[in-house]
């Protein structure tokens, strides 16, 4: 089984997130990083053959170097693409709304604290939104390159990818614009889905 066989397809067409994310991007980031992460993975089971056959997630969970990394962003892409969307965007309502006021007391003081994280996040990563197992409190927390919440043991709700690769086609350096954007395409009702 290959690995590319773990990536999921874009559940929209590559311009469908114009004038946010360009079709370009799309291209680049889904066709040469997140499969190329996959397929990376794929030459490394070819020397490390205990990789054959597991999943992504067992494989983030259970390994660590190349192995950790590449699953972990071929995971992080799958979840990425699932938290935009066209059509999108907007002020949360209903369950997920609910949970961010109950959690950040509003959603503007969210939004603040995931653009700061996003924004100072110095290098490569992501910021996500993540739900506590155990009272379902919400938080915002970043990983570094590939890191993922799944290993810190908490339920990831929402991710925005903050590797360069993710805006330099659309915004250059500027990180601002480009979080100024993403709340135009990020895809509540995946968000709400994984409250459950």
């Amino acid at each position: 089984m290959s690995f590319l066989d773990q990536v999921i397809p874009l559940p929209y067409a590559k311009d469908a997130l114009a004038p946010h994310i360009s079709q370009e991007t799309l291209e680049f980031h889904y066709e040469k990083h997140h499969k190329g992460y996959a397929v990376k993975l794929n030459e490394l089971a070819q020397t490390e053959t205990e990789l054959s056959g597991k999943t992504i997630e067992e494989i983030l969970l259970n390994y660590k170097g190349k192995a950790f990394n590449l699953s972990a962003q071929v995971y992080n892409h799958n979840f990425y693409w699932q938290s935009i969307g066209p059509n999108a965007g907007g002020v949360p309502t209903g369950k997920i709304g609910e949970a961010i006021e109950k959690s950040f007391g509003s959603f503007d003081k969210f939004k603040a604290e995931f653009n700061t994280q996003a924004v100072n996040h110095f290098g490569s990563g992501w910021v996500w939104l993540v739900r506590q197992k155990d009272n379902n409190t919400l938080s915002v927390v970043s990983t570094h390159d590939g890191g993922c919440p799944l290993t810190d043991g908490v339920v990831p709700v929402l991710t925005c990818d903050v590797w360069e690769h993710a805006f330099y086609i659309d915004y250059r350096n500027n990180k601002v614009n480009y979080m100024e954007h993403f709340w135009n395409v990020v895809n509540w009702k995946f968000a709400e889905s994984r409250l459950l």
